[in-house]
């Protein structure tokens, strides 16, 4: 079994039984990040309201997103960039394409709070076109697929954790160097252990920030300026950058 949907769970207008069990079972895979969950952890309010027809497949997402499970595993216990990630990969099927993307999530989630920044990606329309009322998300980039470029499929294998992993054992953002240059990351293939092999994670290291960005005393001055930034203080540091109106050059692993 493979831990993310990488196929379609709908709900039909039958609402049998099994076929309930079957996406909520589904929706705990996909939007908690494969945990197991306990009976006394199960919403039990909200999976009876979607059994009788008060809740749409979408909006029992939004509630398990929102849900005290989610919020103290990914939004209370990761770092920022950590968190916008699994949000990408739990609520839309996919890895970050851009900094612009995880800026924006990160810039909601700070002026507006969590609950606003985990409605963002539903009320999205890439979500409606995707997943409409009643398909579960499921994870769209597990495998190479004719259009898509090879640096999201690469970025798609970083998150992905192998047979039996689980999101909220990793704590630390995989992809912070390289959608912040837009650059591509090695194809790293899960083992069957449900652990990452190769390198540790990218929030482990040291990095080297290259920056460029206009003088204060003048605005026809350009400056160049390097930053050693240990990678568990990447998040802060891009953010500080971005708000001086800086332009990140590269980011490098130094150590």
């Amino acid at each position: 079994m493979s831990v993310v949907l990488d196929a379609p769970v709908e709900l039909f207008a039958s609402r049998g039984s099994v076929e309930i069990e079957t996406v909520v079972r589904a929706v705990y895979k996909q939007v908690l990040g494969n945990p197991h969950v306990m009976e006394s952890e199960r919403l039990i309010d909200a999976e009876s309201r979607l059994s009788n027809g008060e809740l749409t497949v979408r909006e029992f997402v939004r509630v398990v997103a929102k849900s005290d499970f989610y919020r103290s595993r990914y939004f209370e216990s990761c770092p920022p960039y950590r968190f916008v990630e699994l949000n990408f990969k739990h609520l839309l099927g996919r890895a970050p394409q851009s900094q612009a993307e995880l800026s924006e999530r990160i810039r909601i989630c700070a002026e507006q709070g969590y609950e606003a920044v985990i409605d963002s990606y539903i009320d999205s329309e890439e979500y409606q076109q995707k997943f409409g009322e009643n398909l579960v998300p499921y994870y769209q980039g597990a495998k190479s697929q004719v259009g898509n470029k090879q640096i999201a499929y690469n970025r798609t294998l970083a998150l992905y954790q192998g047979f039996a992993g689980v999101d909220s054992a990793f704590k630390d953002a995989r992809l912070v160097s390289e959608v912040a240059t837009n650059k591509t990351n090695k194809i790293t293939l899960p083992s069957t252990g449900g652990r990452l092999t190769g390198s540790p994670d990218a929030t482990a290291k040291t990095f080297k920030i290259v920056v460029t960005g206009l003088k204060f005393d003048s605005p026809r001055r350009v400056s160049t300026d390097e930053y050693i930034v240990p990678g568990d203080r990447m998040s802060p540091q891009i953010q500080r950058i971005h708000r001086a109106g800086g332009r990140i050059v590269s980011i490098t692993e130094i150590a």
